[in-house]
């Protein structure tokens, strides 16, 4: 079963139209997007694969998509961490989808300590830093 993490917690899936077609795209990590550019607009969902938590070419990925004005369902899938949602979330992913063992093994509340990633960025600790001298 699949396993839905946003900063509110787990969650079930709700996406159910898939993967192929008009309004979605399923990308592996080295995706090439310029191909992609006349799809991406009319995309509701995009899903990004994680093949493992040590490759981090998804996360730029979710970045260029940003960039380049995709404003719909962002989602990384496969082997992401609870380490890693506030870098997830930072890079513009809106979601996270885990399997039931990695769920079991991370529980929801590893996932929710890292929701509140907007305060945990290095611009804010900075902008901290600076306010407490």
């Amino acid at each position: 079963m699949t396993v839905i993490v946003t900063d509110i917690g787990f969650g079930p899936d709700t996406w159910q139209v898939g993967y192929e077609g008009e309004n979605a795209l399923d990308l592996q990590p080295d995706a090439d997007l310029a191909p992609l550019s006349n799809r991406i607009p009319g995309c509701e969902m995009i899903r990004i694969h994680f093949p493992s938590f040590a490759d981090g070419r998804g996360f730029t990925l979710a970045r260029q998509l940003r960039q380049m004005g995709y404003t719909g369902r962002l989602r990384a899938y496969g082997h992401v961490l609870a380490d890693q949602y506030a870098m997830a979330r930072r890079s513009g992913f809106d979601e996270v989808e885990i399997d039931d063992d990695l769920a079991a093994r991370q529980p929801e509340d590893q996932w929710l300590a890292r929701a509140n990633w907007q305060a945990h960025d290095y611009q804010a600790r900075l902008g901290r830093g600076r306010a407490a001298r």
